[in-house]
């Protein structure tokens, strides 16, 4: 009889040990923080159109398949030299059918995005002509001003979440913004 009461003892513990660990594991009034996931991106483009209208240009990135497998495909266009662009930035993912316009989603969270433009060699500045409702820019929409005939490039940044208050950050600079890449393209800049 002893031993018997023995071992109900030893089983009345181990399941109440069982349990007790079950409840730890599962904790159902805490759920699970939420997951961003990222969009695949496979085409960039930057549509640019001359004050006054005479000029249309673009530069244009593709990468169907994603990283990793063939070569992206970038093009450039030649600006002309003295002269105004307003620009404007398309987002896709054309992986599938239809395309995915992933601008409209930037958009729909222009708070926890941010493009920036680091032009280097040429002569072309770019200002934002865009805000989202904090007043931050977001760079889908921008103002570039080209000078004299040079040759260099620009490499366009989509960030995800940067810290849109940190010092330089709303006058495009990268350096302390923060956050996570969502593509990052080197353009060819001519200027002629």
């Amino acid at each position: 009889m002893k031993t018997k009461l023995k071992y109900l003892a030893y089983a009345l513990i181990a399941s109440t040990t069982i349990t007790a660990c079950k409840r730890d594991e599962v904790d159902p009034i805490t759920p699970p923080p939420p997951t961003n996931e990222e969009e695949l991106i496979t085409t960039l483009r930057l549509h640019f159109h001359s004050v006054g209208g005479a000029e249309h240009k673009h530069m244009e990135f593709t990468d169907l398949d994603g990283s990793g497998g063939n070569a992206p495909v970038i093009h450039g266009d030649t600006l002309s030299a003295d002269s105004v662009y307003h620009v404007h930035v398309e987002v896709l993912n054309e992986s599938g059918s239809p395309a995915e316009d992933i601008t409209q989603e930037i958009e729909a969270e222009s708070d926890v995005h941010q493009f920036f433009y680091q032009v280097s060699g040429a002569s072309a500045t770019v200002a934002y002509d865009d805000a989202d409702a904090n007043g931050h820019p977001i760079g889908l929409e921008t103002v570039w001003t080209v000078g004299a005939a040079s040759n260099g490039t620009v490499v366009v940044t989509l960030r995800h979440q940067p810290d849109k208050t940190a010092s330089g950050v709303s006058s495009g600079d990268i350096t302390y913004a923060g956050g996570e890449t969502d593509i990052e393209v080197s353009f060819p800049l001519v200027i002629e």
